[in-house]
């Protein structure tokens, strides 16, 4: 039988459908955490999926490859914006958290960079701090130490 690509195509198409559908939302939710911007978290996780996509074939670790794009992407934009004033859309959605939630978003959007990167990664992404190593590109030490003076400044901002 003659394989015209035609079943390897649909497999693959399906089996990358299946990682975007079960992986976009919380890629979106990273970006929005690095970034503060609910409108650029939906495109930085966009453009991740894209990524993921063109090397689905060449990739072992697709949501490692995927959360790595995000974090740049992110970095991306964070150095392309130079107005770092919440949209209205921000605000809108911010309304729909509680004052705590509320609280910790604004004290984390104040962070330095690379303590909010490492903090997200830690808390949020559940990484061990040998693998924020390498996501961040940092030795483990640094790592460490940026996870504690992002603590003790969130902590500061939240008595």
């Amino acid at each position: 039988m003659v394989n015209d690509g035609i079943e390897s195509t649909t497999t693959r198409d399906d089996s990358f459908g299946a990682f975007y559908a079960d992986r976009f939302a919380a890629l979106s939710r990273l970006a929005f955490l690095l970034t503060g911007s609910s409108e650029a978290a939906d495109e930085i996780a966009q453009e991740a999926c894209e990524q993921v996509f063109r090397r689905w074939d060449d990739i072992d670790y697709p949501r490692a490859y995927a959360r790595s794009a995000v974090i740049s992407g992110s970095r991306s934009w964070g150095r392309r914006r130079t107005v770092r004033e919440s949209a209205p859309s921000e605000r809108a959605r911010f309304a729909e958290l509680d004052g705590d939630a509320i609280a910790v978003r604004v004290a984390l959007a104040d962070l330095p960079e690379r303590q909010r990167e490492v903090l997200v990664l830690r808390y949020y992404a559940d990484l061990k701090v040998d693998d924020i190593a390498v996501e961040v590109g940092a030795r483990p030490g640094t790592v460490k130490s940026l996870i504690h003076r992002g603590l003790a400044r969130l902590q500061e901002e939240l008595a």
